[in-house]
């Protein structure tokens, strides 16, 4: 399954893990647009990104502006960002899906599991907007090294934890459209699993020397992923 082609704004694209997805889901044949506060930046990143796409589907505008214009927004800024870059789109949320990807690393001790309070980043963010907000958290522990390598099979499923189960079922389209198996992972709440599995996975580069650990779920017949 695919979802339908849409529009879908990337807030913080530039970065590693934004753009990477923003290259697969080009790919895949949606619109992708990068919100970014350098437009310098977001010049460079979208002609890269293109180029590799082999196409025009990426072009970038300040984040305000890429919210509007999207029927789904994207988070993929640092945990230390996430609050301010959403108050700046707020009131150009409602009735839309936004998936964030913030995973709360606290450097330099980014390799151990330190938790906002509340106990998730996300699910925090999912109460301060309200439910006229979808907000699904996910991708948080798909490495973003290997997001851009288009050959690259990425060895990680994809935790898709959120209140809507509709939003849900959109984003594990999307997340097949970037070539990654993803699952229902329950309501919001469970998002703070998902965060700290990120620390395990970091502790798990550093110590074999790796960029790219992840994990699979297993014991679900692939039909039903």
């Amino acid at each position: 399954m695919t979802t339908a082609r849409c529009t879908i704004s990337i807030l913080g694209g530039t970065g590693a893990e934004g753009s990477g997805l923003a290259l697969r889901w080009a790919r895949a044949g949606h619109t992708v647009v990068l919100g970014s506060r350098s437009p310098e930046k977001a010049q460079r990143i979208c002609a890269e990104l293109n180029a590799l796409a082999g196409g025009e589907a990426i072009t970038f505008a300040d984040n305000r502006s890429a919210a509007t214009m999207a029927q789904i927004v994207v988070l993929t800024v640092p945990h230390a960002a996430q609050r301010a870059t959403i108050e700046e789109v707020r009131d150009v949320l409602a009735g839309k899906v936004l998936i964030d990807t913030t995973v709360p690393l606290v450097p330099p001790k980014v390799n151990r599991v330190q938790l906002p309070p509340g106990g998730s980043a996300v699910a925090a963010m999912q109460a301060s907007l309200g439910d006229s907000v979808r907000v699904v958290s996910a991708f948080q522990n798909v490495s973003s090294h290997h997001l851009k390598d288009l050959d690259h099979a990425v060895d990680c499923d994809v935790l898709v934890c959120g209140n809507d189960a509709d939003a849900r079922e959109t984003v594990i389209g999307l997340a097949r459209d970037a070539g990654l198996r993803a699952y229902h992972a329950g309501p919001i709440c469970n998002s703070a699993a998902a965060e700290a599995l990120t620390s395990l996975l970091i502790a798990i580069n550093m110590r074999y020397k790796v960029t790219g650990a992840g994990i699979r779920i297993t014991g679900i017949p692939e039909t039903a992923s």
